[in-house]
């Protein structure tokens, strides 16, 4: 499967949205992104609620890595149109 850079943006969107409401629902406040899951750990008193965090953790991650690179694979596109344009 095959995802387009809008795709991916809005799937991250929907995950950053859904992070949020389980940030706001159990004040996690973590002062560094190293101690979000022991913060978690210790905050999040629903299992269901702690393993769909760390589902949107991994699903954040990958999302974004694939982001970045779909986004360095448009800018190298963008690349070499523009020097074929000039020769």
């Amino acid at each position: 499967m095959t995802l387009s850079y809008s795709d991916t943006r809005k799937k991250l969107d929907q995950i950053t949205a859904e992070m949020l409401e389980l940030i706001r629902k159990y004040d996690l406040d973590a002062a560094s992104p190293f101690d979000v899951i022991k913060v978690a750990r210790t905050k999040i008193t629903d299992q269901k609620d702690y393993i769909r965090f760390l589902e949107l953790s991994l699903e954040g991650r990958i999302y974004g890595e694939y982001g970045d690179a779909l986004q360095k694979q448009i800018d190298e596109q963008a690349k070499v149109e523009a020097a074929k344009k000039l020769n």
